[in-house]
């Protein structure tokens, strides 16, 4: 009797085959005739850190054996303008991947970046801030995206000297731009699940500009019943990340706030040196560090050569799904996080001693 009872309970404990049990791996990826071919993407090395970050994802993509062709140009911050040649090869390729380039603080000449941006129309910036597993922060369940409209506002660049002493700084705002910045953020939390959006602004000041934000972000939610649409103003939106940032999940900005948002929103997640972000366009998109503070690093880092490639690689990941190899892109994300979460290398930011290229070497044996 006690045996039969013991295999009844063994009977009822096993769970039974089921053809609906859950897959031991994702369904194939079915790409269209042509899709394997290797496609060319214009890099732009950069100053300070970028040529050692930028060295780093080509390793990275020689040994995957990633279906890219980097054509490199050389491009310096202090240059006056973005050699003709380099603008061509990005409008052609219509890719390029970046390291950081250092604009002049005061006089000098103007943003190597903006003017990139303005002439491909590259007018949405994103930074994904999200915590890494493996590295500790003072927050959890830190998950949020950044999109900021990247080619007006306050980066207009229209300044001028009404009389000596007396500067003017405008602020272009236009309905055109904002819409199509708030339409980019509801169509990526439609497309990657994402619950809500939330527009940042100080329209309790400038009525007008940022009002003329808010009712273009108001129009196109609109569109979109199923995502939750909400309104912070921008020096509340700071506190508030301070203290809980959890509570975010897609935000949509003008130029400059997002610029802030981001890198504070970075810092809080992990670092600037592990968050990853693009810049996209109707026909163009360059990759990059996603928080720009820290992207060109200083004269130590770079005479030590330690340093932190994992923004960058991360980013080269997000460049790889947009061309359409996700297989690729998602080994190499694995394999980079891998590398964090096992805390045996990582730079100085991240609490080690090692430098860029032992970091590059522990990601391509994770790769295997």
């Amino acid at each position: 009797m006690a045996k039969r009872s013991v295999s009844i309970l063994n009977r009822l404990l096993t769970k039974p085959s089921s053809p609906f049990t859950a897959p031991t791996r994702s369904i194939t990826y079915m790409p269209r005739p042509g899709d394997g071919a290797p496609r060319t993407v214009t890099l732009i090395p950069g100053d300070g850190i970028g040529p050692l970050v930028t060295g780093a994802v080509e390793q990275v993509f020689e040994a995957m054996h990633a279906p890219v062709h980097f054509e490199r140009y050389e491009v310096r911050g202090y240059m006056r303008k973005v050699p003709e040649e380099v603008m061509e090869s990005v409008k052609r390729n219509k890719v390029c991947l970046k390291g950081g380039l250092a604009t002049p603080v005061g006089g000098g000449v103007s943003s190597l970046n903006m003017q990139l941006r303005k002439e491909l129309d590259i007018f949405a910036s994103l930074v994904n801030c999200i915590n890494v597993p493996g590295l500790v922060t003072r927050h959890e369940n830190v998950d949020i995206v950044v999109i900021r409209e990247n080619t007006e506002g306050e980066y207009a660049g229209l300044e001028h000297e009404v009389v000596p002493g007396v500067v003017e700084s405008l602020k272009v705002i236009t309905k055109y731009c904002s819409e199509r910045i708030a339409r980019y953020a509801f169509e990526y939390a439609y497309l990657n699940n994402r619950k809500k959006v939330t527009a940042v602004h100080k329209a309790n000041i400038m009525k007008l500009a940022d009002g003329l934000f808010l009712e273009s972000c108001r129009e196109v939610a609109k569109a979109y019943p199923g995502i939750t649409y909400n309104e912070i103003i921008v020096d509340n939106c700071c506190m508030q990340l301070v203290a809980k940032p959890e509570q975010f999940d897609v935000m949509v900005t003008p130029n400059l706030y997002g610029n802030l948002i981001a890198n504070t929103a970075a810092g809080i997640a992990g670092g600037t040196g592990v968050m990853p972000g693009g810049n996209v366009g109707a026909e163009h998109a360059i990759f990059e560090q996603g928080a720009s503070a820290g992207n060109v690093g200083n004269d130590k880092i770079v005479e030590q050569k330690k340093a932190n490639p994992v923004a960058l690689l991360l980013s080269s990941a997000m460049m790889l799904k947009h061309l359409q190899f996700p297989t690729f892109a998602d080994r190499l994300e694995v394999a980079v996080k891998q590398v964090i979460q096992e805390g045996k290398w990582r730079t100085k930011d991240l609490g080690g001693d090692c430098t860029t290229q032992e970091v590059v070497d522990a990601v391509i044996a994770a790769l295997d």
